[in-house]
Order: C-alpha cells, then sequence, then structure tokens
C-alpha cells in the first residue's frame, strides 16, 4: 500500500509527461544497469560511462543491450583511470549527460532495475534526472548482493557471507566479465541474478 501511495505522489511530480512510461509494468522484463564514474563520493561523481541490458523471463537480450560514453564535466586522471580505463580522449567525444541520461530513462521505461550496489549507480543518476523530471528514478530495485545473501543465510545460518563481487562469481559458478566497463558489469549482475533464480532466489 505504502508503495502504491509513493509511486502515485511521484508520478504527481513528474515535470514531463513524455516520461509517464517511466510507471508503466512491465511484469516479465528487467533492465541490469551499471555505470563508470569520476568518484566514489556520490556528491563528486560524474558519469563517465552507462551500461545496461534487458531480461525477459530467463533470457539476458544480448542484441538489447545500450552502451553510453558520457561527456564529464571533469576529464578523467590519474588512479580513475586505472580502475575503469577510460581517458579524455575516451569520453571527450561522448554524450553530454543530459542526452545519456534521456536516452537511458527511453530504454528502461517502467522496467524494474537490477544491479550490484546499485544504490550508488541510481543516486548519481538520480543528479541528472531530477533535474530533468522533478523526481528521482521511480522504478523497483532489485539488489543482487542482497538476493545472494538471502541465498547464503538459508545455507548457512548466522555464518559470514563474503558480498564481495569476486565471490558471487566464484560461488555461482559464473565466468567472471572484465570488471569495470559498465557494459560488462551490467551483463554479469544479470547473468548472477539468472543464477540466483534457478536456486529460488530471483
Amino acid at each position: 500500500m505504502l508503495g502504491a501511495l509513493c509511486r502515485r505522489w511521484r508520478r504527481s511530480r513528474l515535470r514531463d509527461p513524455r516520461y509517464a512510461g517511466l510507471f508503466d509494468g512491465h511484469p516479465d522484463e528487467l533492465v541490469s544497469l551499471d555505470c563508470e564514474t569520476t568518484s566514489l563520493d556520490v556528491s563528486r561523481a560524474e558519469l563517465l560511462s552507462i551500461g545496461a541490458v534487458k531480461l525477459r523471463g530467463n533470457r539476458i537480450l544480448h542484441s538489447e543491450a545500450l552502451y553510453l560514453l558520457v561527456r564529464p564535466g571533469i576529464a578523467p586522471a590519474g588512479d580513475n583511470i586505472a580502475i575503469h580505463g577510460l581517458r579524455r580522449r575516451d569520453v571527450g567525444q561522448g554524450l553530454a549527460p543530459e542526452d545519456a541520461v534521456r536516452r537511458l530513462l527511453d530504454f528502461i521505461g517502467g522496467r524494474p532495475l537490477l544491479g550490484y550496489y546499485l544504490e550508488y549507480d541510481v543516486a548519481v543518476l538520480d543528479k541528472y534526472v531530477r533535474p530533468l523530471l522533478g523526481i528521482g528514478l521511480p522504478q523497483r530495485r532489485i539488489e543482487i548482493s542482497s538476493r545472494y545473501y538471502d541465498y547464503k543465510l538459508r545455507q548457512h545460518p548466522g555464518g559470514h557471507i563474503d558480498l564481495h563481487l569476486s565471490c558471487l562469481y566464484r560461488e555461482l559458478a559464473i565466468p567472471e566479465p572484465p570488471r569495470h566497463d559498465a557494459l560488462g558489469d551490467a551483463l554479469g549482475a544479470a547473468m548472477l541474478y539468472q543464477a540466483l533464480r534457478q536456486r529460488g532466489f530471483g
């Protein structure tokens, strides 16, 4: 009931009616999402790239993937480049952040969002989404680390549960894709989700 009221309130605050579809239901589809940014501090982070892929039922729709390079206000440098490999010249021809976010919104629609520590990605995206729409992303969210925690807790109540991403790949027997690539990480989260679904935790 509270969720329905919250969605109704958010819909009433939507500034751009073209995005009313963000509230539409998609009972059998999800979007796995990942972002690469200039910082792990949400208040300072700027988008560098966005990766997203749709899931339908037990299928990952590789042909319906989205990868966007984003031109930040401050170019990446030093340690930041070492993490994700995106250099000034790579992102210099990227989309303006507002254009990238609009393309992402069109891609997602009302589908629930899926990711590994998704809260961070959504918080960064909302810095761009709120000025455009008057609200943050309204979609339901599915956190992979939380689903995995529940899965391991049932196996070993009271035991230590390692939530590092490499551990999830190893424990669920999923080949680990290249790390810190937005599309690769989105695809990886999608595969982890499908593995957890097969184990009854989707």
